[in-house]
C-alpha cells in the first residue's frame, strides 16, 4: 500500500480540483501514513511494514527475471513518502519517485536522502521521453480520477525505454479481506478500484506488450520459499492484491 497518488492529462477543472484534494489528504497524513494503514488492517495480525516489503521483492524478482543482473533505472510514480526504497535502491542503478503530494515528498528526501524526488501536478510526468528502463506504481491507480486513468497508463510508457518494464499493483476488489481494510481506511474513501482485467486493458490501450496480470497475497508470502508458494496462485482470483505487467 503507497502513500500519496494521483496522476494523469488536462482535465476539467472539476478533475484538477479532485487532484489538489488528493493531494492535500495526503499531504495530511504524511506523518502518520503507516499508522493509519495499520489501523485499517489490524484485524489481519499484520503491519503494512509486511505488505511493503512482500511487493518490494516481488519487484525485485520480477525486474531481475525480466533483465538479468543489468543495473537499470526506475521511477516510481505516486511514491508518497518513499516507504519502498530502502529495500529496492540496491536493486537499481538510480531510483526516482514522483508524487503530487510536496509534503510527501519533503518526507521521502528526508527519509531516503540519496534517491532522487519530485512533485509535479498530477498531469504530465517531469521527466523527458524514455528517462527509464522500469516504471512501477503501488496502489496509486485507484486514487486516480477515472477520466485519467488512459492517461496515466500512457505516461508510465511513454517515459520508458525500449524494452521498458511497466508495473501497477492494485488492490483485488474481489477479495472481501482486501475490501473490509479498503473501507477500513480513511484515505480510501473516494477509491475506486479496479479488477485485473481493467487493469490489463488500460496496459494494451497505452501501446504495452506481453501485457499479464498475477495474484499475490493468496497466502503471507514473507521470503523466497512463501512466495513460490504464493506464484502457485497466481493465476487464480484470490490474492488481496494483484500486479499487472507490460513491456514497452
Amino acid at each position: 500500500m503507497s502513500a500519496c497518488k494521483a496522476l494523469g492529462t488536462p482535465k476539467s477543472p472539476l478533475m484538477n480540483s479532485k487532484k489538489h484534494d488528493t493531494a492535500e489528504i495526503f499531504d495530511s497524513y504524511r506523518n502518520n501514513y503507516s499508522d493509519t494503514v495499520d489501523d485499517a488492517i489490524a484485524f489481519t495480525g499484520l503491519k503494512t511494514d509486511f505488505f511493503t516489503r512482500v511487493k518490494a521483492d516481488y519487484i525485485v524478482d520480477i525486474v531481475r527475471g525480466h533483465f538479468g543482473r543489468q543495473l537499470v533505472d526506475a521511477l516510481d510514480i505516486g511514491c508518497g513518502v518513499g516507504n519502498y526504497h530502502q529495500h529496492l535502491a540496491p536493486t537499481f542503478q538510480s531510483l526516482s519517485g514522483v508524487d503530487i503530494s510536496s509534503a510527501c515528498i519533503e518526507t521521502a528526501r528526508r527519509c531516503n536522502p540519496f534517491q532522487s524526488y519530485q512533485t509535479y501536478e498530477g498531469d504530465r510526468l517531469p521527466h523527458p521521453d524514455a528517462s527509464f528502463d522500469v516504471a512501477f506504481a503501488i496502489c496509486v491507480l485507484h486514487h486516480v480520477p477515472v477520466a485519467d486513468w488512459h492517461g496515466f497508463v500512457r505516461e508510465m510508457r511513454r517515459i520508458l525505454r525500449p524494452n521498458g518494464l511497466a508495473l501497477i499493483f492494485e488492490h483485488n476488489p474481489g477479495n472481501p479481506l482486501t475490501m473490509r481494510a479498503v473501507n477500513n481506511c480513511p484515505f480510501d474513501a473516494d477509491a475506486v478500484l479496479l479488477r485485473a482485467k481493467e487493469t490489463e486493458q488500460l496496459m494494451e490501450a497505452a501501446g504495452f506488450d506481453d501485457v499479464a496480470s498475477r495474484a499475490i497475497l493468496s497466502v503471507p508470502a514473507a521470503g523466497q520459499f512463501l512466495r513460490a508458494v504464493d506464484r502457485l496462485f497466481a493465476r487464480l482470483p484470490f490474492g488481496a492484491q494483484y500486479y499487472v505487467r507490460g513491456t514497452a
